[in-house]
C-alpha cells in the first residue's frame, strides 16, 4: 500500500514515539515526506540525529513517566499549535518464564506500551477534539492476537492496547477522532535483533534456529518485515481518506493468524 502526498490531503502535526531506530525511525520519515510537521519522541538522545535526518523535531523522554508523556504533547503543541496524529510505538522486550520473570520489568514494560500511549491519547485529545479531526495508530503486534512462551508482559501490553484503541474508536467517533492498530508480525528491527539471543537461550537453541524455527515458524511469508511496510500502513491511516477506518487492527503478519 503506498500512500502518496496528493492522499493526505492536508499536512498535519504528528507526534511519534520510539523513534530512533527502526518502525519508529521509518514513520517518521514516511510522515516528513508527506509534508506533516513531526515530533519525534524517544527516550535515547542519539534520536536526535535520526529526527533531524528525517526533517522531524525531537524531544527526549522517558515515557514510563507519566508527566513526560504530558511534556512531550505539550512540546508538540508549542512548536506546531496543535496535535493531530499520534503514533504510539514506542517498546521493549523482555523474555523470561512467567515463574522468574521480574517484577520490575514487568512494571516497566506495562507504564512504556500500555499507560503511556494512554496518556499520550489522553493529552492529545482536546486538540484532535478542537480541530475535529485526529489519528490514532498504535503500533501493537500480532502478538497482540496471539501468545507465545516467555513473554508475558509483552503480550499483556499488546492485547490492552487492542482494548484501548477499540475504546478510543468509539469515544472519538463523534468527534472526528479515530483510533487503529498495526500488528506486524516479527519487523527487522534492533528490537527483534536483541530478541534472538534471548530467545535462543530460553529454548537452548542455535540463533538462526530461532528465525527459522519460531520467528517464522507460523508465517506463510518466510522473511522478515520491513520497517518500511507498516510506516506505509501508518501513512494510509493517517491520511484523510482513512476517515471511515478506526477500532480496527491491522495484522502486517505474514499470514501468521490465517492458520
Amino acid at each position: 500500500m503506498t500512500t502518496s502526498a496528493s492522499t493526505t490531503n492536508n499536512p498535519r502535526v504528528a507526534v511519534v514515539t520510539g523513534t530512533s531506530s527502526g518502525i519508529g525511525e521509518a514513520v517518521v520519515k514516511k510522515l516528513c515526506d508527506l509534508g506533516h510537521q513531526v515530533l519525534a519522541v524517544d527516550f535515547n538522545p542519539a534520536g536526535k540525529a535520526v529526527a533531524e535526518a528525517a526533517g522531524a523535531a525531537f524531544f527526549e523522554a522517558d515515557l514510563t513517566d507519566a508527566d513526560a508523556c504530558r511534556a512531550a504533547i505539550d512540546d508538540a503543541v508549542k512548536r506546531f499549535g496543535s496535535v493531530d496524529i499520534l503514533v504510539n510505538n514506542a517498546g521493549i522486550q523482555h523474555v523470561s518464564p512467567i515463574e522468574s520473570f521480574p517484577e520490575q520489568k514487568w512494571r516497566q514494560i506495562i507504564d512504556l506500551m500500555l499507560t503511556a500511549p494512554f496518556l499520550l491519547s489522553q493529552a492529545a485529545w482536546p486538540h484532535m477534539r478542537e480541530g475535529g479531526w485526529g489519528r490514532i495508530v498504535n503500533i501493537a503486534s500480532v502478538h497482540a492476537q496471539v501468545a507465545s512462551p516467555g513473554k508475558s508482559a509483552y503480550i499483556s501490553a499488546k492485547h490492552g492496547m487492542i482494548g484501548l484503541t477499540k475504546t478510543a474508536a468509539l469515544e472519538g467517533g463523534e468527534q472526528g477522532i479515530t483510533a487503529n492498530a498495526i500488528c506486524p508480525a516479527y519487523v527487522k528491527t534492533p528490537l527483534v535483533d536483541n530478541q534472538i539471543a534471548d530467545q535462543a537461550k530460553l529454548h537452548g537453541m542455535e540463533e538462526q534456529e530461532v528465525i527459522e524455527k519460531i520467528m517464522l515458524k507460523n508465517a506463510a511469508v518466510k522473511r522478515l518485515i520491513e520497517p518500511s511496510e507498516v510506516a506505509e500502513m501508518v501513512a494510509f491511516l493517517c491520511a484523510d481518506t482513512a476517515g471511515a477506518v478506526t477500532g480496527s487492527s491491522w495484522n502486517i503478519d505474514l499470514g501468521w493468524t490465517a492458520q
